[in-house]
């Protein structure tokens, strides 16, 4: 099968869309699958053709959301080179910009359109608001959410029950919705790929003692994700046992703060920054961890819960319909609802190391069924679903025309 993927965001920006796109790239690709991207140039406003990956870059300018940048540019150039592509399916993931281009060129070159829904836009229209209107802005973006997302594609996948739940229940959406989980490659953060004197190197780097209690949160230091609660809860705990520490590994529009925050109070010790990190160094990280914790509610499935347990370690999680498919509470990780909550937790499994091992166990159990491997075989079942529903509207005439154009090609 020959994929278009179209999406907003891709390497080198490195997020949960981005990270989710290589993985079905390379999961569709391991399954002998040819995969063609359509994104965003993040350098310049100039097409760019990498023939040996297959990707076209478009112009985009920056929207004031982190790196992403949008496009309504469409050059001659690329429609020309997508058409030499043949696509059976497109697969758009963003609503704006080149999900635009998509929908376009599937009506246009009649390919179905399949589209997966990844980002609560209204969590983070604040950024474009500022503050200012964001009643009738969070209405805009449900209502072009709702036309792309229930008007225009065939099929309709979300990555969680939450999201699913969004369109179901708040959106009211009428057509089927699929939820197909995001995999990743697991096997990177097993924990037996690591050397334990790498591990140990790694904790000293980072101002760790080998008896320390670490928690280690991944992701984009940002007001929505919720980072304050662990801060403030790390200063409490603290206060009771200085051998438990908070590792931050991300960047984003908050870090300066929080790490003001942390020298104003002398936590130093206690809570460790380490900015961005490649993303191909990640998964050494999660091991110098006990526990992975996120106060995030604003996730739609949270790749990191499953690459913390993929490396052993329970997930501490906020109470949040993102993270039900993945943590059973008390078995692979804990849920909590409140800063208080969240500090028991970590005491509780700190002084009870056969709990924590009997959750680590699971956790890494959990994380298999999430494999690239899974990942592609749920998708390619919606993609020749698709297909199928396609061929089945065509008359007679116009199956014989697709064959005859398939054996051209």
């Amino acid at each position: 099968m020959r994929i278009g993927i179209f999406t907003d965001t891709y390497p080198p920006f490195i997020n949960g869309v981005s990270t989710s796109i290589v993985s079905l790239e390379k999961a569709l690709k391991e399954e002998g699958h040819e995969v063609f991207i359509v994104t965003v140039n993040p350098d310049n406003l100039s097409y760019r053709y990498e023939n040996e990956e297959k990707i076209i870059r478009i112009p985009g300018i920056p929207i004031g959301i982190y790196d992403y940048r949008l496009t309504g540019i469409y050059p001659l150039k690329a429609i020309s080179k997508i058409k030499e592509w043949h696509l059976d399916i497109i697969h758009s993931h963003t609503e704006f910009g080149i999900g635009t281009f998509a929908r376009i060129l599937a009506k246009q070159l009649d390919i179905p359109l399949v589209h997966t829904y990844h980002t609560m836009y209204e969590d983070y229209i604040h950024y474009i608001t500022k503050g200012h209107f964001d009643r009738s802005s969070k209405k805009i973006v449900e209502y072009l959410t709702m036309f792309y997302c229930d008007k225009t594609a065939k099929e309709l996948i979300v990555p969680s029950r939450k999201t699913y739940n969004l369109f179901k229940e708040k959106y009211h959406v009428e057509k089927e919705v699929r939820i197909v989980p995001t995999g990743i490659e697991v096997e990177r953060f097993f924990k037996e790929n690591f050397k334990e004197s790498d591990t140990l190197s790694l904790k000293r780097e980072l101002g760790l003692n080998t008896n320390d209690f670490v928690i280690l949160t991944v992701g984009r230091l940002a007001e929505e994700k919720n980072v304050e609660l662990l801060l403030e809860a790390l200063e409490n705990i603290s206060k009771k046992d200085k051998n438990i520490k908070l590792v931050i590994v991300g960047s984003g529009p908050d870090y300066e703060k929080y790490i003001t925050w942390v020298i104003e109070r002398k936590l130093e010790k206690n809570i460790i920054f380490t900015n961005a990190i490649p993303w191909e160094e990640i998964p050494a990280y999660y091991q110098v961890a006990d526990v992975f914790a996120t106060a995030s509610k604003t996730e739609t499935q949270g790749l990191t819960i499953i690459e913390a347990m993929a490396s052993s370690k329970p997930a501490i999680c906020m109470k949040d319909d993102a993270f039900l498919d993945v943590v059973v509470d008390d078995l692979n990780g804990k849920f909590f609802e409140n800063r208080s909550m969240f500090e028991d937790i970590i005491f509780t499994l700190k002084n009870d190391r056969k709990k924590l091992e009997s959750m680590s166990k699971q956790a890494r159990y959990t994380s298999e069924s999430h494999s690239l491997k899974h990942f592609a075989l749920n998708m390619l079942d919606v993609y020749h679903m698709c297909l199928r529903q396609e061929q089945m509207k065509k008359s007679w005439f116009e199956r014989i025309k697709d064959k005859f154009r398939k054996k051209k090609n």
